[in-house]
């Protein structure tokens, strides 16, 4: 199902259909929304299996510092240093790195839509996403989205990580937005939770056609190739 507010005008006039207001911000997740996610149990099971790791052993090892990396506590060697080369292997470091850089492949349907919002200029255009610094600077720049977003509000350089209240707040407070006016879109349900209690407007994301379908009720997104 998907979750999308009506952006409503304070006054209603009657007998007439209360005008929608339109978001000042607009926030996309990235993985699972722009692209595919970055090192999530997907990417790692095709790690597992290309390297032949011991599934329960690295998993357990994930689990124990994956949030410290996405949070920007340690850096991507410390993590690999913890869940992989913890002991010799038959593999490369650069071999392991170039695979899981290689997980990332964007959604072009998807990062249209965010080109053709921020083009605009109507919108403050952010995002909000979970991801460690190394992965989230090769995605910024693999998903050619540098230039469509004013800032990323990205798990590795706040600190917290969604779903958490205080990362929604303190992303909020970074954009100055208010979060009556603002537009975020996630392809988790656990994420849009918080930030629909903060008062954010959201939109379930399943597929670029969906978004961009409920974009054109909300806020007037022209039809594809209009």
């Amino acid at each position: 199902m998907t979750h999308l507010n009506r952006f409503q005008a304070a006054t209603h006039t009657p007998k007439k259909k209360a005008p929608t207001r339109e978001p000042t911000h607009i926030f996309f997740d990235i993985g699972g929304v722009l692209g595919t996610n970055g090192w999530d149990r997907e990417q790692r099971a095709r790690a597992m299996e290309r390297f032949k790791l011991d599934a329960d052993e690295f998993q357990c090892r994930h689990e124990e510092i994956g949030g410290t990396w996405e949070s920007g506590r340690i850096g991507i060697d410390e993590y690999l240093d913890t869940t992989v080369f913890y002991t010799p292997r038959e593999f490369t470091r650069g071999e392991f790195t170039q695979f899981m850089y290689s997980q990332s492949v964007g959604d072009d349907g998807a990062i249209a839509i965010a080109r053709s919002l921020a083009k605009t200029g109507r919108y403050t255009m952010m995002t909000m996403n979970n991801e460690s610094d190394e992965l989230n600077r090769y995605r910024i720049e693999h998903f050619g989205i540098s230039k469509m977003f004013d800032a990323f509000l990205s798990s590795c350089w706040l600190g917290l990580r969604k779903p958490t209240h205080a990362f929604f707040e303190r992303a909020l407070s970074i954009a100055q937005a208010d979060p009556a006016t603002s537009l975020f879109i996630d392809d988790r349900e656990q994420n849009l939770t918080p930030a629909r209690a903060l008062g954010m407007n959201v939109i379930l994301f399943k597929s670029a056609q969906q978004l961009r379908s409920d974009l054109e009720r909300a806020i007037d997104l022209e039809p594809a190739g209009a």
